[in-house]
């Protein structure tokens, strides 16, 4: 076979393969016997072994390949992966449909979508080819699993369409697939997993992609981040699902559009009473505003958009013992009853431990230990005592009373503000300081690896960490003496600890533990403020103008840093080297000061001969300017590439400047 006639043949066999795969994993409606599908994927093998030349990375052998990874890189989202706001009840949703008609007007439809128990996901294509797939993360940074995502059968390698598109997801493990996978570890004599979504997770972060190969994952499309086209004339939800069918994703089928809230209620009702005849795991619903124009009118918070929402399936039930009270104290000073359990099933996992949240609750529902109790887990995920089988009770019950006194210091505790939560407000609290550097170390904080809990347990309670500057302060001799620290633990944490010290601001405002503020806050607050110094000395009055900064929120920050030890502990950090600036995607140099592209925000669209979309994205960074994935009213410019589609209609509309790529070569580099 010459090279010409195995390169005609290796097109012919990948663009029948591609077809029978989509009809078999997709549509569930093979053309095609499973023998004659082998025999063309043996015949392309033997083709790309006798010329490596040809192989492509779309090509159906390339779905398992490759040694395993060491680890995974972060990946930036070019658009927030956002997580969605809950609905459990009615009201929350009758509310939900209140706020968005207020909003945008009583022209509204919904389109609402089986909310699957998986692992949300990204995936990008360049001209229609896989190029890169990311878990949410953060929302904002994720983890790049491309090697693992290339072997979901369900996703294309190659789209029907050459497009650019960036689309989002969720990967799932079927139930027949969790069944024999659990059975094939307990013959293996190892751990089971807890639930089909725990396996999914698992699965995806193989570093070997071979073993996620074999763990039969499947995934449904559920939205479109950004897309470059000509021929997209979509303008709705509902309309973008079904372009993502054209090009050869898998969706789920088993939604529908409503016109009025009432029709989301039939369609929860319907779903509520068939969800456990699916073949996987659904534990909600996702209701969507179905008009994009208006999906951008009522835009989103820091967290979740406003016109998407999920209502959460009421939890599943189990009843059990509680043999107990245990208090916990918080890194805030709150004190927290969690009961202590008969070991039961709860949704897939075995649970001992349940959150009882205040003494007000105890009281209100009669909670006596030793009761007969009702389990469920909020939101399927936190197990929570929902009432006392009162009428189970033998006499030999006992009440349970609160402390007045801090467990951990001996301090008196209090309720501030009103508030329904007993508080410690010792600053000096053993339970708060320990609570507060587990926090500190944390993976969205300052992400020092090798320090959990059960570490920073043992160095707080040898007295080597008081705050979290003691751990900038710990030293080799100190540690090589701990039980189970060896040499090279030691010394990765070490390492680990000076690593820290690079972090950008947002972490290590998030870490400080600041009430109110959560990471996306500190990464607003640092972006703004870009040191700590300048948010340090902001007024009330600055805060509040931020973005997504709220009164409450600003009154905390205020209080915060007037503190006289917060700034001791500032000094001290600066001290040890500890960044306290926003390095933000990428450090701009002196240059990019006075550029045009400085402060500005512009889109790609389209496709670029003389650069890559990450080459012109980091060049358009470095200058100062933002790439963002859609166009607005707040772009400042458009960059429109060849067959450039919706996104260049759309700034010609707005009246937004656009360049072609000529003129962007000649800004870079001229």
């Amino acid at each position: 076979m010459d090279k010409a006639f195995a390169q005609k043949r290796a097109q012919e066999l990948r663009a029948l393969l591609h077809q029978y795969g989509y009809e078999y994993y997709v549509l569930d409606s093979p053309t095609v016997p499973d023998s004659e599908y082998d025999r063309l994927m043996q015949e392309l093998i033997h083709i790309e072994k006798e010329f490596p030349a040809l192989i492509t990375t779309d090509s159906p052998t390339q779905r398992v390949g490759g040694e395993p990874l060491s680890a995974f890189t972060k990946v930036q989202h070019d658009i927030p992966l956002l997580s969605l706001a809950n609905a459990f009840n009615e009201q929350d949703l009758r509310d939900f449909d209140r706020r968005v008609r207020s909003g945008v007007g009583e022209e509204i439809s919904y389109v609402c979508e089986l909310k699957i128990d998986g692992l949300a996901v990204s995936l990008k294509y360049e001209n229609g080819s896989f190029v890169q797939g990311a878990t949410r993360g953060d929302g904002t940074t994720g983890e790049d699993i491309t090697v693992n995502l290339r072997t979901v059968q369900s996703i294309p390698l190659r789209l029907k369409q050459p497009v650019t598109i960036e689309v989002r997801g969720e990967v799932f493990m079927p139930k027949r697939s969790f069944e024999r996978l659990n059975e094939e570890r307990e013959k293996q004599d190892e751990m089971l997993f807890a639930n089909p979504r725990n396996a999914a997770a698992g699965s995806l972060r193989q570093l070997d992609p071979k073993i996620a190969a074999s763990r039969h994952l499947d995934i449904f499309l559920y939205g479109i981040a950004s897309v470059d086209t000509l021929d997209v004339p979509v303008a709705s939800h509902s309309e973008g699902l079904d372009f993502l069918d054209e090009l050869g994703f898998k969706t789920n089928q088993e939604r529908k559009k409503c016109d009025t809230i009432e029709e989301v209620f039939t369609f929860i009702s319907h779903w509520t009473e068939q969800r456990p005849n699916l073949p996987y795991e659904i534990d909600g619903i996702v209701i969507k505003v179905n008009a994009l124009s208006q999906q951008e009118n009522l835009g989103a918070t820091v967290k979740s958009p406003r016109w998407a929402i999920a209502y959460k399936f009421p939890a599943e039930e189990v009843v059990t013992t509680l043999r107990g009270i245990e208090l916990n104290v918080g890194r805030t000073g709150v004190v927290t009853p969690t009961a202590m359990l008969d070991p039961v099933q709860v949704a897939g996992t075995t649970v001992q431990r349940a959150t009882l949240h205040n003494e007000d609750f105890i009281r209100e529902k009669e909670i006596k230990i030793g009761d007969r109790v009702v389990i469920k887990k909020a939101g399927d995920i936190i197990p929570e005592v929902v009432r006392a089988l009162s009428e189970q009770r033998t006499g030999e019950e006992e009440e349970f009373y609160m402390p007045t006194h801090c467990p951990a210091c001996e301090s008196e505790l209090v309720r501030l503000d009103d508030e329904v939560a007993l508080r410690c407000i010792n600053p000096k609290c053993s339970a708060q300081i320990r609570e507060g550097l587990i926090h500190f170390v944390s993976r969205n904080a300052m992400n020092i690896d090798g320090l959990g809990e059960k570490v920073i347990t043992q160095l707080f309670n040898h007295g080597l960490i008081k705050d979290v500057a003691d751990l900038y302060r710990l030293k080799r001799e100190e540690l090589i003496q701990l039980e189970r620290m060896g040499e090279k633990s030691v010394d990765n944490l070490l390492q680990a600890i000076e690593t820290s010290k690079k972090n950008s601001l947002e972490r290590l405002l998030f870490g400080l533990g600041i009430r109110y503020v959560g990471a996306k806050a500190a990464k607003t607050l640092a972006k703004h403020f870009m040191t700590i110094d300048r948010l340090k000395t902001a007024t009330l009055e600055e805060l509040i103008t931020v973005d997504e900064i709220g009164e409450k929120m600003a009154e905390s920050i205020t209080a915060y840093f007037h503190k006289e030890e917060v700034h001791e502990l500032i000094e001290e950090l600066r001290d040890f080297g500890v960044n306290l600036t926003y390095l933000g995607p990428v450090d701009l140099p002196k240059e990019s000061e006075n550029h045009y592209f400085n402060g500005k925000s512009i889109v790609l669209t389209g496709k670029l001969e003389q650069f890559t979309r990450e080459e012109a994205k980091e060049k358009i960074e470095l200058l100062g300017g933002k790439v963002t994935g859609s166009v607005s009213k707040s772009t400042d410019l458009v960059i429109a590439g060849e067959k450039a589609g919706s996104k260049l209609k759309k700034a010609e509309e707005l009246g937004i400047e656009v360049w072609d790529e000529a003129r962007l070569a000649e800004e870079l580099n001229g």
